[in-house]
């Protein structure tokens, strides 16, 4: 989803055959009302014949054009009078055109139908704008417009796109209800005081870019995309989301945002309190909340609740550390299977994050799992990371999770943090193979299987290497001898073990129940680093020795596995 920048404000275009009055502006070049027809005023300017026989002419569904008209609150009502169905009451326009329009008073658009385009370009409203239950066919077009007080569109129904680029809303912003089949676009858009927005929705995207947020606000939208690049938060704010993926690239918070996938649909505060907004022109999709991307944010005043993270990029976002992560937000998982030296293999699961997906597929031609990643394969704007990069992220996020008291899946974030420095050609060759070697032997202190494997191992072979090696051909029996020093004189008796004698004859005459039992009692006694008094050959002896160093050790590392499982 890209960008773009604020659309400028509305200017009156000089080509307008511009009224000329000026009794109600203090503009010099007089009013810039468009001129009705054939006569030489705007609607507010012409004589009471003229517009009485304008307005007697006009039917439901009429195309209007008032571009630059000043209303007062009765001229208004006339108008809306003159296109009013009979039997409904409710106003009726085909394209209507109030581009630049000044509304002095209340303008009361209520349950008006607009066939056609609906344009407000430039419009300023000095007092309330209400639009309840009016329905756009056509697109509606409030760019740049200036609402002065509040502003209501609550159950207002687009049939297209919905374009408030550059308004104003200086009083209270009122979307409940009201529904978007296109695009509701408020780029740029400036929100003064409005505690609320929504709950709407949208069954495509919702563009809040560049918009600013000046006091507390909740945002409650249901869209299938949701854009909030460059938006300011001036104030705390809380938005409640449903079905949408959600862009925050290069957002400005300036005090705390949560962010959280509401469950359940929203609520109709003004309505029947078992109401709730529709929503399905969103079906098909679950009503899980992703995030794409934090880019460029100071992630210092984030908070995520419920958030699907599988495909969130974090490079560029400082301060990840201070992210809040909440509720069940979830990462991606791999690499679930890979290659590793010619052969597939299959690995532990684990938490990762997209940058990592994006490194592999650059480093091995392919996805490292079994993800959407796989089918999709590298996305033409992924950002080219190093392994140094992506292990900064992965160590921040792990200090998020910690502070937050997740310690399993900070775990994770740990792994993947030692993978990118595995990997990191700028790391020295030392640090590199003492880091593969962690790895291998228990994966960075985190799999269990892998270290009980490898300990396992090692005991098979140091049991194996004392049948055969170790143990002497029989146990050494001390020997006492004595010599007497003098007739009468005291007597020296002597007590000596002999030398243990290294096992002869085939090696599957050495493997027996009693040398299996006492080899395995001295590998048991050396994983916990005890002598088992056992007399040993010189192989033995080293065995022992080395055993006692090693087989601790990995034992250890598969405490330490399961402990970082556990850990709360």
């Amino acid at each position: 989803m890209t960008s773009a920048a604020p659309e400028p404000p509305f200017t009156i275009p000089p080509s307008w055959p511009h009224c000329g009055h000026d009794a109600t502006s203090a503009d010099r070049i007089g009013c810039r009302g468009i001129r009705v027809g054939d006569h030489a005023a705007c609607l507010a300017h012409l004589e009471e014949a003229d517009r009485a026989a304008y307005l007697e002419a006009l039917s439901p569904g009429a195309d209007i054009d008032h571009r630059g008209t000043p209303f007062i609150p009765q001229l208004l009502d006339q108008l809306l009078a003159a296109v009013s169905d009979p039997s409904t009451g409710e106003p009726q326009f085909g394209v209507a055109r109030f581009d630049g329009a000044t509304f002095f008073g209340d303008a009361r658009f209520d349950g008006a139908i607009f066939s056609g385009g609906a344009q407000f370009h430039g419009a300023c409203f000095s007092r309330g704008a209400r639009f309840d239950e009016a329905s756009f066919s056509g697109d509606a077009q409030f760019r740049g417009v200036s609402f002065s007080s509040d502003a209501r569109f609550d159950k207002a129904s687009f049939s297209g796109d919905a374009q408030f680029e550059g308004a104003s809303f200086s009083g209270d912003a009122q979307f409940e209800g009201a529904s978007f089949s296109g695009d509701a676009q408020f780029r740029g858009a400036r929100f003064e005081v409005a505690p609320r927005l929504g709950p709407l929705v949208c069954g495509e995207q919702v563009v809040l870019d560049a918009a600013v947020f000046q006091q507390p606000v909740t945002v409650e939208i249901a869209a299938r995309q949701v854009s909030c690049a460059r938006t300011r938060w001036a104030a705390t704010a809380t938005l409640h989301l449903r079905y949408a993926d959600l862009d925050l690239r290069d957002a400005v918070f300036e005090y705390p945002v949560l962010v959280a996938a509401r469950p359940t649909p929203f609520p109709l505060y003004s309505a029947n309190p078992t109401q709730v907004l529709p929503e399905a022109k969103l079906s098909g999709r679950g009503p899980g909340v992703r995030l794409t991307t934090v880019g460029g944010v100071d992630a210092a005043h984030l908070a995520l609740h419920d958030i699907d993270l599988s495909e969130c990029r974090f490079a560029g976002a400082i301060h990840l550390d201070q992210l809040k992560v909440d509720g069940w937000c979830t990462f991606d998982t791999a690499p679930g299977q890979g290659w590793g030296w010619g052969f597939p293999w299959r690995w532990s699961r684990r938490n990762i994050l997209v940058e990592e997906h994006h490194w592999r597929v650059r480093a091995n031609g392919r996805p490292d799992s079994d993800t959407a990643l796989a089918s999709t394969g590298l996305p033409s704007d992924a950002p080219e990371l190093k392994p140094a990069t992506v292990a900064v992220l992965y160590r921040q996020l792990r200090k998020s999770l910690e502070d937050g008291k997740n310690e399993p899946d900070a775990a994770d974030f740990y792994y993947g943090e030692c993978e990118m420095r595995r990997h990191d050609p700028g790391r020295p060759r030392g640090e590199r193979a003492l880091l593969t070697a962690y790895w291998a032997l228990s994966g960075y202190g985190l799999r269990t299987t892998r270290a009980l494997v490898w300990l396992g191992a090692a005991m098979t072979i140091t049991v194996a290497v004392m049948m055969l090696w170790g143990l002497p051909a029989d146990d050494p029996k001390p020997t006492t001898t004595g010599r007497q020093v003098a007739a009468g004189q005291k007597v020296i008796l002597i007590t000596d073990t002999p030398e243990p004698v290294n096992p002869s004859g085939p090696l599957a005459e050495r493997v027996t129940t009693e040398r299996f039992e006492k080899s395995l009692r001295v590998v048991i006694n050396s994983v916990i680093f005890r002598s088992s008094g056992q007399a040993l050959t010189t192989t033995g002896t080293y065995t022992e020795m080395t055993s006692r160093l090693a087989e601790p050790v990995l034992l250890g590392l598969a405490v330490l596995a399961v402990r970082s499982r556990v850990k709360r």
